[in-house]
This record gives C-alpha cells, sequence and structure tokens, in this order.
C-alpha cells in the first residue's frame, strides 16, 4: 500500500491517524507532517526532498581518483580483497570492501563475477561396479613444458577405481573407442557411461543447448550396439566426481614424470600403464556398497567391427567402393554373381585398415593404403558340401572308376566289378525328339564268390540294356 493511499484513508476517516502512523512505520509527529505538506502541497508534498541532493556520506572525487589509479598501476595483479586490506595498511583509506569493489568492476578494472546457480545436491555413487562409467579428457601441460596433451580417463563411478588412462595428442573420436574396447574387452560390458556433451560423443544442434539423441555419433552407434546407455552432462558441476578425480591427475602426475625423467608419449603412457594406475587405485580406490558386479561378458560379436568407423557405400559397377580418396576392389564371392549396386558397409578400423560388409558377410579386408589383405580363415559352416561332419567321399582307383563314355549318358559302378552301360532306344523317341517315361527298375548285384548281397541300387533304365558282367549274375 503506498503512502498516499494510506493518508487518504487516515483523511477519510476510514482509519486513525495512529493506525496510519503503525502501518506506514512512521512515528506520529512525522505522519501529521506528511500530513500538512500533503494538504498545502499535495503528490508533490510527499516526495523526499532530499532527491537532487548529493549523499553527504559519499567518497571525495580526488580519493576515487586515487584509489582506481593505485589499482590500474600498482596492484593490478591483485585480487579486490587483496587490495582492499593494502589500501588500508599502507594508504590509510578507510573504505568498505563493497564500495571497493563496485568502483572497480564500474571501472572495467575488474570483471564481474558469474551469478550463483541454483543449489546442488551431491549424488551418491552407483551400488555396484560396472553400472556406470565416467569418461572425459583434460587439456594439460603434463610433460612441465610448452606442450599439451590431453589425458583420457576411465574410471568407475561405484569405487573410483581407474580403468584407463592414457596420454594423446587431441580427443577425439578413434581415441575414445580405442579405450573403451580396451576397458570392455578387458572387464566385460558396463551399463551406462556418463560423458560431456563433446562432439564425439553426442550431436548437437545448438552450441551449449540440448543434444539430439536420434542422431547418433560413431561412438553412441557402437555403445548402442552393445547396449549401454549413454548420459550426457550439460555442466562441470554434474561431473563433479570426474573433475574433482582430474584435479588430482593434474596435482601428481606431472612430478611424477619429471622425477622418472619421462619426456615422451610412449614413455608415459607405458609407465602409466605398467606402474602408476595401480598405485592411483591403491591410494584412491573406495570400497563398493554392495558386494558383487554389474559387468557383463561381451556377447560373441566382433569388437572390431563394432568400434570402427562405419560408412555406408553404394557398390560401383566395376565392384570397387570409394571412401577417402581410395577405392576398395571387391574380389568375387561364392554366393553372387556380382556385387555392383549392393549397399555394403565400409568399417575403417583403429589401426587404419578397412573391412568391408554386406550383412553379415565379409566380402574384403584392406590394408591402411587400400590394398586388398589377406582374408581371415574362417571356421567352416555347419551346412554345406564341404561341413567338418560329413564323410569325405570315396576316392575310388582307376581300375573302379567309371569308364570314359563318349554317348555322355551316365554308367553305374557295383561292388562286383559289374558294369551297366545304359543306351536309349531310339524308337520311344517322340517327333519333338523327348523321350517318353521309362520304368524304374530295381538291379540287385549278387556276389557269387562270398554268397551274400552287397547292396542295391536303383537305376533308371532304358527298353534297351547291355550289361557286362565281370563276376557274378545280375538280375532284374
Amino acid at each position: 500500500m503506498k503512502i498516499q493511499e494510506v493518508l487518504l484513508r487516515a483523511m477519510a476517516r476510514k482509519i486513525t491517524w495512529f493506525q496510519a502512523a503503525e502501518i506506514l512505520g512512521f512515528t506520529d509527529r512525522h505522519v501529521r507532517r506528511i500530513r500538512e505538506r500533503y494538504q498545502k502541497f499535495g503528490y508533490d508534498g510527499l516526495l523526499d526532498r532530499r532527491l537532487g541532493r548529493p549523499s553527504p556520506k559519499r567518497v571525495p572525487l580526488a580519493t576515487v581518483e586515487q584509489v582506481l589509479g593505485l589499482y590500474r598501476d600498482r596492484y593490478f595483479d591483485r585480487n579486490v580483497r587483496h587490495f582492499h586490506e593494502k589500501l588500508k595498511s599502507e594508504h590509510q583509506i578507510d573504505l568498505s570492501y563493497t564500495w571497493v569493489k563496485a568502483a572497480l568492476q564500474g571501472a572495467g578494472l575488474v570483471a564481474r563475477a558469474r551469478p550463483r546457480g541454483v543449489h546442488r545436491k551431491r549424488r551418491q555413487r552407483r551400488p555396484l561396479p560396472g553400472m556406470l562409467r565416467h569418461i572425459d579428457g583434460s587439456h594439460h601441460q603434463w610433460f612441465q613444458d610448452e606442450r599439451w596433451y590431453d589425458l583420457i580417463v576411465i574410471l568407475d563411478d561405484a569405487t573410483s577405481e581407474i580403468y584407463y588412462a592414457q596420454l594423446t595428442e587431441e580427443e577425439s573420436t578413434l581415441t575414445v573407442m580405442a579405450g573403451l574396447k580396451e576397458v570392455i574387452e578387458r572387464k566385460g560390458v558396463f551399463c551406462a557411461l556418463y560423458s560431456d556433451r563433446g562432439s564425439h560423443f553426442w550431436h548437437t544442434p545448438k552450441a551449449g543447448g540440448k543434444i539430439d539423441p536420434h542422431r547418433l555419433t560413431q561412438v553412441g552407434r557402437a555403445l548402442r550396439e552393445l547396449g549401454v546407455q549413454m548420459i550426457p552432462a550439460y555442466s562441470p558441476q554434474a561431473r563433479g566426481r570426474s573433475e574433482r578425480n582430474f584435479g588430482t591427475w593434474q596435482g601428481r602426475l606431472p612430478q611424477e614424470l619429471r622425477l622418472r625423467g619421462i619426456g615422451s608419449l610412449e614413455a608415459a603412457n607405458r609407465f602409466l600403464r605398467e606402474h602408476y594406475m595401480a598405485e592411483f587405485n591403491a591410494r584412491f580406490q573406495v570400497p563398493a556398497a554392495q558386494r558383487g558386479s554389474a559387468f557383463v561378458c561381451r556377447s560373441s560379436r566382433d569388437l572390431d567391427l563394432i568400434f570402427a568407423l562405419q560408412f555406408e557405400r553404394t557398390v560401383n559397377r566395376d565392384n570397387t567402393v570409394s571412401i577417402q580418396n581410395r577405392r576398395l576392389q571387391i574380389e568375387p564371392v561364392r554366393w553372387r554373381a556380382t556385387l555392383a549396386g549392393c549397399s555394403v558397409t565400409v568399417h575403417q578400423h583403429l589401426d587404419g585398415t578397412y573391412t568391408i560388409t554386406c550383412g553379415p558377410q565379409r566380402i574384403g579386408h584392406y590394408r591402411a593404403g587400400g590394398a586388398a589383405g589377406q582374408r581371415k580363415k574362417r571356421r567352416a559352416t555347419s551346412c554345406g558340401k564341404d561341413a567338418p561332419w560329413k564323410s569325405p567321399k570315396p576316392d575310388f582307383s582307376t581300375s573302379l572308376g567309371n569308364p570314359a563314355n563318349p554317348a555322355g549318358f551316365p554308367l553305374s559302378h557295383s561292388y562286383g566289378c559289374c558294369w551297366v552301360n545304359l543306351k536309349p532306344d531310339i524308337s520311344c523317341a517322340t517327333k519333338t525328339g523327348h523321350f517318353n517315361s521309362l520304368p524304374t527298375v530295381k538291379v540287385m548285384h549278387l556276389d557269387t564268390t562270398y554268397g551274400r548281397c552287397d547292396y542295391d541300387a536303383s537305376l533308371l533304365l532304358y527298353p534297351t540294356v547291355f550289361a557286362s558282367v565281370v563276376r557274378g549274375p545280375l538280375t532284374a
């Protein structure tokens, strides 16, 4: 309620002047003065008469110029709190900290601090190892010189155990895939991965905005094939556990590398893999809240194909595939005459080699330069004429084999060395040159030498049959 409204109510005798003073928080005497000014000057009499007059407590202009000049010329590298202490102790300028800070910010000598964010609550750890993994990279001068490298670390949320730590030139899709593949091969498939919104993890249509979960990156596609959930972080505070972990790395690893005289990237990665990761885990690893593990043994799917850059291509008419200014020649396959026009997938492996697949079939493996490499020997399939469970065909000697037949008609071989030469009866042919259906006759080969029948055979006989019996009778 405004002062004017309270006075009007008091003048209309809806409230008393004592009640008006209580509502406004003024004394009775002051309310009477306000009433007199309102009656004499109207609404303008309610305005504060000090408006437009300089404050008697304002800092002199000479003092303001002295403070700004001292910070600009002498104390430019100190924070506001330290500068405020120096003004009191060395220059006998007694001003409030708030005024000094506002003056320096108003003059542009000190940057304004960002407004404080919302209250955040510390997230509890996951109860089992393998339920959540953190992955991040830290750009730092790890060798304490002018060289900058990225340290990629994968740690577990339940125990803070380090599963992977390697220095790279730059955090990228290939380096991240190499780390994830090594961890899965060694420990198994985990449940979820917590990462920032880097371009190798997520596609962000607008910088600083929300991610697009439907447009997958190469890393997102590989993890989806393995059934791993990806969780994006929208602030460094959300990844507080990994950020604090990197603070420990930056405060310890450069000194360890210097003491051991390590100055190359390869030697540093070997030191991390063989020594320092175990030492770091022994110092900072914590026990999990529950016993057990959430890791799942990886399936029989080839991780080399999953953790590779995949590109969809259409085979050219000359059975070649173009990728990255290279042409990969596809060799003939047994299950299709030509692959021209077919959609295939080109896998670029972490070592630079290529593999082409068409559905479940691998149709080519190539070196980094594009030359065809030696195909990997695959296990025999469970069906077909080359299946390992099938018995091999008998290898008859030349004397037992079928003799050459110049007429092109089939011959039958018997245990008793009985040859049956089947010749057609031309008189049974029709005008068009075709033969009518002929009866099937059961032929038995009886070996009179041993007195037993070896086997039966069913042959399609023609009306005229010429049988040559070497040993034993032939019955039809």
